[in-house]
């Protein structure tokens, strides 16, 4: 029954998880109870903190059907549990698409996978978990999110013709019962909700069971302090988490709430709230723009949009409508089932803001709702925010562990101060609270403030440098670099009667200013004029200026000359125009200019874009092309493409030159401008005559080679990915040192399976620069050179080979440097790849692509303006990779400031440990005020003054440990408590042997027997046996050990700054020896008093310091030789090692002695597959 009822929700997406069905149980209920009553409460903790124990403590298991209660596992590496309650709801049917009248316009399909809520039942079981609702779907038997429109898999030609009328009211308030409000909820807690579960925090229950037991034990005053300490940290923890919903709710809830037009299935045009809208809805656009409150889909006019809010791109971005296919076309378009990631270039996105519409003779910019609420693109991004994946998961569990050795070595001085306690016949009470308050000696209470101390000060030194962080636990080490690049116009090269001319600088001459070339470069835009200024894509932008034409958005009074309104007009200025005698007033009356009829915006699956224009006074029109050179050569007729297009694109590419192809046709009189508004782009895009060549140069910015010769230095790899054509990126590569001019570059060209031949890959190898001779080239198989090559590869191989050669992509991308014209999923599979193999990767992108990439990424940077980008753990106001150096030193410097605070915690439990179990052995403890001097006064300046040290100011080569439990780290810990353990016992029993210390000796004894005596050899004798000579010896001793290991722990090159430059730190650690020291030179009755520490001999007191000298000089030196000496042997123990522990380090082994790798020049590489699923290869030589 377990594995039967075991559903999986999400399958194959991020938040995939697993279900299981429980109903409650009134007799395990009870029992919960009563264990309640009898724990004090504490049980109902214990269940508070494990979701999966509440569940199982208090239910039985039942189907996920009959559920009243549902446990759900997260399938990711925390394997994290949650249990939710299942509702049920009533409603008039079981489908949000059903029927409920003869008029409704969403007819569901039989073909179409309809939610088929229990049928016969009048009532549906759902539950809500993350802000999403969960409905049980009887058709698949499982719990299914209901996420809109999209789920109708419904054709582009059906959303027209079906869901483009819009809906009734009763249709509508039928849809919201299922969708709910339109709007996106970030309720802020009450103060009081979110003290509860502060306060319910197992960090602050313990510090509540250490306070009731100081409380027990007298120690009223360490008490009272830790409390004042917890209610000042939960007062800012609190403050910090308010303030954070605050500014969310204040984010969404800004224009969350606004009236939006709606069209009936009536005709009629009605306003409402846009938290009315529910999916298949029908709203109009207003034409001076709206902030979109929903997902919806263009279905007449278009749009200008910025969506920076979502990419971090502050770039606007042309939406047209979606296209509407006559049934039986041909082409992709014509079949494909809507969905917003295939048809984002017409789908309006939550949160963005719609600038301005454009609309054609009365009619006006509709757009049918596809998503509301959680479920939107911004609903989306709210939610990651709302309910983020843990981070740093090796860092915390490591810390995990470490707590547990500090607990089982509580639980070692838990045993024998009850041991030593039942010898010397010590009460039952003092029994239970010394031993447990051994306990509360070693966990130390401040551990989690200290080790955020670190993360804290990075994120405010990035602050300073331009870089902004959303997720300070990320702050961490980057491995790859995705580089985009200025670009310049170089020349042009057009074609005329099938063959080249010789390239020109520019296109801006008078013979030029009529052709069909400049009118493409014109007019294959997306560029548009908001507020006077020309925005749009920086490429564009380039080509545009240097044709020196002017853009107008034509008025209204402007289109009289029109047969319809154009909302682009393009023209060149006067003094281009060749001067032509005004043969008649007609001639005179008609300007030289081209109107954009239509626009197929860039798509990077089909690396092309396409308008369609009309020269004012013609009545045929043009449909003009730009894109890959690939690409669009291959929409042209064969003889307009130059028999040599080839060799002279691989000539610009070579040089590292960006080069587009610009192609033109002459349209058909029979497409009018009706026809052309619905035709599909398939229609448009073929048959084109070939124009030529726009030649664009790759400007390296200035900082670019020495940041990658930086990160080269520091052993870190760094990667290309480009949307740019191959040859160009290896140029570009090579010009900026990522591939040097000796290495080889081997090409992966991968080929899908077709007619019945499985998948293949040829390898061909790139030429080298012209400097490095051919010797260089052919000694690629000796082994001195093994390493020395790239592999590059474009998207569609890159695609190929993720799909049939799974082993080998793994292979590839250990030396992969380049890949090109990277679709943007195609990005984020690289970083998944590279994670496979253990890779830390760190991506810089400029957030329009990238933005699964740069969220997939251990440390996403986006180059953007904006300061607050979502599509990113990083945001760099700096817009060049200069930033990624400054993050990796960062997060270096807080790595191992987080490592110097838990060594130094752990040291302080430890020594303060080492001196309360040796004190128990004479039935002695340290003082109240002791306690809380040492805790106060030296370990909170110290842990929060040791953070401060900031980055090193260049990259090492060398790397900081990943994880806490690792061979150095360890062994300096356990060093330095055996030498303060050491010198501990050496004074402890060296006091004892002291001729003066007869007297304290009998004291000792007469406290042991006579509990109330209260003066002897000016020595006073309290209830705790406080002031005697051990405990003073020992809480100097001590002190000065504190200090000492901060020093010694306080680390700094290579990579942070020496600590003698943190000035707070040094200035703390001066005054506290200073302090130490002068009290124990110079007793002060009232201090002395105070500390409840003792007068004693003053050649004594010079011994302690010699102790503390020698103390301080064996853990500087034993450091200092773990230092040097720890990484040496830690680097002989990996390479001796057979089996390294990253999977990229056991692959580049396996590969050294692999006599077949890396391919040889002009072999293929075959897919063989295997009955259980895997892929093999097989290598063959070409004939």
């Amino acid at each position: 029954m377990e594995k039967e009822d075991l559903k999986v929700l999400n399958k194959g997406e991020e938040e995939e998880m697993e279900l299981q069905g429980y109903c409650l149980c009134r007799w395990r209920l009870a029992l919960v109870g009563l264990g309640v009553l009898c724990t004090g409460g504490f049980l109902l903790l214990l269940l508070y903190w494990m979701p999966e124990w509440c569940v199982k403590s208090t239910c039985t298991r039942t189907t996920a059907r009959d559920a009243e209660v549902v446990l759900l596992r997260s399938t990711d590496e925390f394997r994290r549990w949650f249990l939710a309650r299942v509702r049920v709801m009533l409603a008039p049917g079981s489908n949000p698409f059903h029927s409920l009248d003869t008029q409704t316009t969403s007819p569901s399909s039989p073909s179409s996978p309809s939610f088929t809520l229990l049928r016969n039942i009048p009532y549906i079981r759902y539950f809500t978990f993350h802000s999403t609702k969960y409905y049980w779907n009887d058709e698949v038997q499982n719990f299914e999110v209901l996420n809109g429109l999209e789920d109708l898999q419904i054709s582009c030609s059906t959303l027209h013709s079906e869901h483009s009328a819009g809906l009734t009211r009763n249709q509508q308030e039928y849809r919201r019962l299922f969708f709910g409000v339109n709007e996106i909820a970030v309720k802020v807690p009450s103060v009081f909700k979110l003290l509860i579960k502060e306060v319910l925090n197992p960090f602050y229950i313990f510090q509540l069971f250490s306070v009731i037991l100081w409380s027990a034990d007298e120690y009223y005053y360490y008490a009272v302090a830790i409390v004042f300490m917890s209610v000042i940290s939960i007062a800012t923890s609190l403050y910090t988490i308010k303030k954070q919903y605050v500014m969310l709710h204040d984010m969404v809830a800004a224009h969350s709430i606004v009236r939006v037009s709606v069209c009936r299935a009536n005709n009629d045009i009605e306003e409402i709230l846009s938290t009315d809208l529910v999916p298949g809805d029908v709203m109009i656009i207003p034409s001076n723009g709206t902030i979109m409150p929903c997902d919806a889909v263009l279905v007449s006019g278009t749009c200008i949009v910025n969506e920076s809010m979502l990419t971090g791109e502050s770039v606007p971005v042309t939406k047209t409508n979606l296209p509407n296919p006559v049934p039986g076309e041909r082409g992709e378009e014509a079949d494909s089932a809507y969905n917003t990631e295939d048809h984002k270039r017409h789908t309006l996105f939550c949160g963005t803001n719609v600038i301005q519409t454009r609309f054609y003779t009365g009619e006006l910019v509709k757009a049918v709702v596809v998503r509301t609420g959680f479920s939107t693109a911004k609903g989306q991004l709210v939610r990651s925010i709302l309910y983020p994946k843990p981070t740093d998961f090796k860092l915390y569990r490591d810390a995990y562990l470490f707590l547990l050795c500090l607990v089982a070595v509580a639980g070692i001085g838990f045993v024998y101060s009850i041991v030593l306690s039942i010898m010397n016949n010590v009460p039952a009470k003092t029994i239970i609270i010394e031993s447990l308050d051994i306990i509360t000696i070693t966990v130390p209470p401040a551990l989690p403030a200290a080790m955020t101390a670190g993360i804290v000060y990075a994120q405010r030194r990035l602050k300073r440098i331009g870089i902004f962080c959303i997720s300070p636990q990320r702050i961490n080490i980057c491995g790859q670099i995705n580089l985009e690049d200025g670009l310049d116009l170089w020349g042009v090269q057009r074609v005329e009667n099938g063959s080249f001319h010789l390239s020109e600088e520019n296109a801006y001459k008078e013979n030029l200013v009529k052709s069909q070339f400049v009118a493409c470069m014109a007019t294959c835009h997306s560029l548009t004029k908001i507020e006077g200024q020309l925005s749009g894509d920086p490429l564009d932008l380039k080509m545009f200026e240097a044709t020196g034409w002017i853009l107008e958005e034509a008025t209204e009074e402007e289109t009289s000359l029109h047969n319809r309104i154009m909302p682009t007009v393009v023209r060149p200025p006067k003094q281009l125009l060749p001067p032509e005698p005004a043969v008649s007033q007609e001639q005179d009356m008609v300007p030289y200019e081209i109107g954009i009829v239509r626009q197929f915006p860039f798509s990077s699956a089909l690396q092309r874009m396409s308008v369609v224009a009309r020269l004012l006074g013609e009545k045929r029109m043009d449909a003009y092309t730009k894109g890959a050179p690939e690409v669009v050569a291959s929409l042209c007729k064969k003889e307009t493409v130059p028999e040599n297009f080839a060799e002279v694109l691989e000539g610009y590419t070579k040089q590292g030159f960006r080069v587009i192809a610009l192609a033109h046709r002459r349209l058909e009189s029979k497409l009018t401008w009706h026809k052309v508004q619905n035709i599909s782009r398939d229609h448009i895009e073929t048959n084109m005559e070939f124009l030529g060549l726009i030649i664009m140069q790759n400007k390296l910015k200035a900082e670019t080679p020495g940041v990658l010769l930086d990160l080269h230095q520091a052993n870190i790899r760094t990667v290309m990915v480009t949307g740019d054509n191959m040859l160009t990126a290896i140029s570009v590569a090579r010009d900026c040192g990522m591939i040097p001019p000796q290495d080889t570059v081997i090409i992966a060209d991968a080929l899908p399976p077709h007619d019945g031949q499985a998948a293949k890959i040829t390898w061909r190898y790139a030429d080298k620069p012209m400097n490095i001779s051919l010797e260089d080239v052919c000694h690629v198989d000796e082994p001195k050179t093994q390493e020395l090559y790239h592999f590059a590869m474009n998207g569609k191989s890159f695609a190929v080979i993720a799909e049939h050669f799974p082993d080998m992509l793994q292979k590839l991308v250990l030396h992969g440097t380049v890949f090109a014209r990277m679709a943007p999923d195609q990005k984020t599979q690289l970083i998944e790849a590279l994670q496979g193999v253990d890779y830390f990767v760190g991506m810089c992108g400029d957030g329009a692509n990238d933005c699964g990439a740069l969220k997939r990424a251990h440390g996403g940077i986006s180059l953007s303006e904006l300061e607050a980008s979502v599509a990113s753990p990083f945001t760099s106001r700096t817009p060049n990779i200069s930033c990624v150096p400054s993050l990796i030193r960062e997060g270096r410097a807080a790595l191992i400031t987080s490592f110097c605070v838990f060594k130094f915690m752990a040291l302080y439990s430890i020594i303060q440990y080492i001196s309360v179990t040796l004190l128990y052995s004479i039935l002695s403890n340290l003082g109240d005020f002791q306690f809380l001097f040492i805790d106060i006064a030296i370990i909170l300046l110290i842990v929060f003054t040791m953070s401060l040290n900031p980055a090193w100011k260049e990259l090492v080569s060398r790397r900081p440990p990943s994880g806490l439990i690792s061979g150095p780290l360890l062994f300096s810990v356990l060093t330095q408590i055996l030498i303060c353990l050491g010198f501990q016992t050496i004074t402890f029993l060296w006091v004892r042997q002291q001729p003066w210390y007869t007297n304290s000796c009998i004291l000792t004894k007469i406290f042991s027997e006579h509990m109330n005596m209260s003066d002897l050899n000016d020595t006073e004798v309290d209830d705790h046996n406080i002031q005697n000579f051990e405990n003073t010896s020992l809480f100097y001793v001590s002190s000065f050990q504190y200090l000492i290991v901060a020093i010694v722990f306080s680390k700094g090159k290579p990579f942070r700054q020496p600590s003698y430059k943190n000035w707070p730190f040094v200035l703390s650690a001066l005054s506290l020896y200073f302090f130490l020291l002068f009290i124990m030179f110079h007793p002060v009755e009232t201090i002395d008093e105070f500390l409840e520490i003792v007068c004693v001999p003053f050649e004594w007191r010079l011994k302690l310091l010699l102790i503390i000298v020698v103390n301080a000089a064996v853990s500087v030196v034993v450091e200092g030789v773990i230092d040097l000496r720890a990484y040496k042997c830690l680097s002989w123990l990996c390479c001796s090692r057979k089996m390294p522990k990253a999977r990229y380090m056991h692959l580049a082994q396996e590969l050294s002695v692999d006599p077949d790798w890396p391919p040889k020049p002009t072999t293929t590489t075959e897919a063989k597959p295997r009955p259980e699923n895997g892929s093999t290869y097989q290598i063959m030589i070409n004939s």
